[in-house]
């Protein structure tokens, strides 16, 4: 990889559309946290514990995903999380976050839901008040549970509405199609939330499009499977709706068997709105930049591949409007100001 490009994608500002915030829980952390409340871990070690990230598929990860989340049981503790995550991020320059919470880990544990979210959302005042970064938060709904969950726990969220802005879909993928919460989401609607669901990345192109077309949502997480469809994949780039892609989660999660055969540059090709996102980082190998770097060095993408995917996370953002164009022409300054002819990725 060209070092000036390197040197690009690490130093642009970004967002980062789509990070679960349990994710970023690193194992130092986690023993921290284990400590502090008294929680016993089927680990001896910090070190034991990251052996135990060989994940041959989704449900193998979000086994362990769960047990390093049993940690989590006081405002403090979700505070501590979250303002971890937006002091890395605003070193890999995001200027915006919008960041998945998933409050049914935590509820099914007795953890109230107020104590989850409001210690998340005093990190993030906390951080934009420190680091002027920008963060958002959005209540994902467990698919593998019952739909019926899924309203008691909006009815939970909604004391608290002022301090999320929408709700997502995420958890195992096979065998839980979106329209399973077709009447939860169509609620959510109603109250004015956001609507984002993950789709198309170990499930078929077929749940894209029913997320598009029964749930309404505005945003695809994951979506690589879309290309298996080509009416879908033309569709996406005619709508401009937005794929948040997490390369690194992609490969070890197993949905490409190296970076490689990644269908990003692809997806880009075809006129899709993709961003670059870290989904899990302390699992997954890797935050925003080290998703950027590793697909630069694998796939010939240039400078002006940087600076689009750089221009479509804040795009697919719902940011407000003046934010956006604050944010967009921040963006085109610093590639104006790069000094940097065109570089393709070695």
């Amino acid at each position: 990889m060209n070092t000036t490009l390197r040197e690009i994608v690490q130093a642009m500002p970004k967002a980062e559309l789509h990070i679960h915030i349990e994710g970023s829980l690193e194992p130092e952390l986690i023993f921290e946290l284990a400590g502090r409340n008294r929680v016993d871990l089927p680990y001896k070690s910090v070190e034991e514990l990251r052996r135990a990230y060989a994940f041959t598929d989704l449900q193998s990860f979000l086994d362990i995903y769960y047990a390093g989340a049993s940690v989590l049981l006081t405002e403090q503790d979700f505070y501590d999380m979250t303002r971890a995550y937006l002091e890395r991020a605003k070193a890999d320059n995001v200027l915006h976050a919008e960041i998945f919470f998933d409050p049914q880990t935590h509820t099914a544990r007795g953890v109230e839901f107020g104590t989850v979210i409001t210690g998340m959302h005093r990190a993030l005042r906390d951080a934009h008040a420190q680091w002027g970064i920008s963060a958002s938060l959005i209540l994902c709904f467990l698919r593998h549970l019952s739909e019926e969950e899924a309203f008691e726990t909006l009815e939970q969220a909604l004391p608290y509405r002022d301090k999320f802005i929408g709700v997502g879909l995420d958890s195992s993928e096979r065998g839980h199609p979106p329209e399973k919460f077709a009447r939860v989401f169509a609620r959510c609607k109603e109250l004015g939330l956001h609507l984002v669901a993950h789709a198309g990345e170990e499930g078929p192109p077929a749940y894209i499009t029913t997320a598009l077309d029964v749930l309404h949502v505005e945003r695809i997480d994951h979506g690589v499977r879309c290309l298996e469809d080509r009416g879908l994949t033309e569709r996406l780039a005619r709508q401009q709706t937005a794929l948040t892609v997490c390369p690194l989660s992609n490969i070890k999660l197993r949905v490409f068997d190296q970076m490689h055969d990644h269908n990003l540059l692809t997806l880009l090709d075809a006129g899709i709105a993709v961003t670059i996102n870290s989904d899990d980082p302390a699992y997954f190998g890797g935050y925003i930049n080290d998703n950027f770097i590793a697909t630069f060095e694998a796939l010939p993408l240039t400078v002006d591949h940087a600076r689009q995917l750089a221009r479509n996370s804040i795009s697919a953002s719902f940011l407000a409007p003046r934010a956006k164009e604050k944010y967009l022409g921040e963006i085109d300054a610093f590639f104006a100001n790069c000094g940097t002819a065109p570089a393709v990725a070695q």
